[in-house]
């Protein structure tokens, strides 16, 4: 049987060293600011913002939920967001998604503060990855939690074979870049790619973010691999499972994560040591 990747733990020390952080800083007469812009009554979106709102306050993070009703028009997220760009006491600013349709996304996330793009959205923050640009900027927080669980299970990525199952803005294209920059030789996959598992199965490393519940079978991966299981999915039991099938793949390979208690914690801790970060960087110049 594989060895389990503890997203859980690895979260937990994530999450002392962020208080850590915040703790010199307030020592500093500094409190790091995360302001959170809700729109509508999505079911799953209430619940990770108020996930997000209740963790930066026992970080001892200035956390700011904003909620608007689902018919909000466009100026008035826009105007609040150059509020939250203007004010001093906020280091980092997300929308949080799904929108409705008739919001543009990407017109509000392009009027996010570079310098305060927490979720690592901003296209100038995107082309300093794809780039590679050595300074500090943000990343799209699964991503680099993602790679916080290889670092700390020492999974080799220099020369590594990478096969990444999805091409969304938010996993699997930041995802892919941050593997490009540790030297990896990745190839990017999705639902549509055909004989899937002829790419797969020669993955040393293999990470699934494709929203298809069980799309990796134990057949489709290389013995001794290590697969990162970004997905989630409710069972009608109400239990949660992921994109990968996780009792036909865990015989096969070298380390796996579980669903749930894998990758999901990492990605608010993740928000937290981004928000923490901004603020340094604010400080430090």
């Amino acid at each position: 049987m594989a060895i389990l990747i503890d997203g859980r733990a690895v979260a937990k020390e994530t999450n002392n060293n962020t208080a850590a952080r915040v703790v010199a800083l307030a020592n500093k007469g500094i409190v790091p600011g995360l302001a959170v812009l809700l729109v509508g009554n999505d079911p799953a979106s209430k619940i990770y913002t108020r996930m997000k709102d209740r963790k930066a306050q026992k970080l001892g993070i200035h956390s700011v939920l904003s909620v608007y009703p689902e018919d909000v028009q466009q100026e008035e997220l826009l105007h609040d967001i150059q509020r939250f760009n203007e004010d001093e006491q906020i280091n980092g600013i997300l929308i949080q998604e799904p929108l409705p349709a008739h919001l543009d996304g990407n017109e509000l996330i392009s009027a996010i503060d570079p310098t305060k793009d927490v979720d690592g959205f901003h296209p100038f923050n995107v082309g300093c990855l794809y780039n590679n640009i050595k300074r500090n900027y943000p990343v799209s927080c699964t991503p680099r939690g993602i790679m916080t669980l290889l670092k700390r299970y020492q999974v080799p990525l220099d020369g590594a074979r990478v096969v990444v199952v999805g091409r969304s803005i938010l996993v699997g294209k930041p995802m892919a870049a941050l593997l490009e920059n540790a030297n990896a030789t990745v190839t990017i996959a999705n639902s549509h790619t055909k004989n899937l598992a002829e790419i797969t199965k020669h993955a040393d490393v293999l990470i699934v973010a494709a929203g298809v519940k069980h799309i990796i079978k134990g057949e489709m991966v290389k013995k001794g691999a290590t697969v990162i299981d970004v997905g989630i999915h409710r069972l009608p039991d109400k239990t949660l499972t992921g994109d990968v099938d996780f009792n036909s793949v865990a015989p096969v390979v070298g380390m796996i994560t579980p669903v749930p208690g894998g990758v999901g914690p990492m990605t608010i801790a993740t928000l937290m040591e981004q928000t923490v970060d901004l603020t340094e960087w604010s400080h430090n110049g």
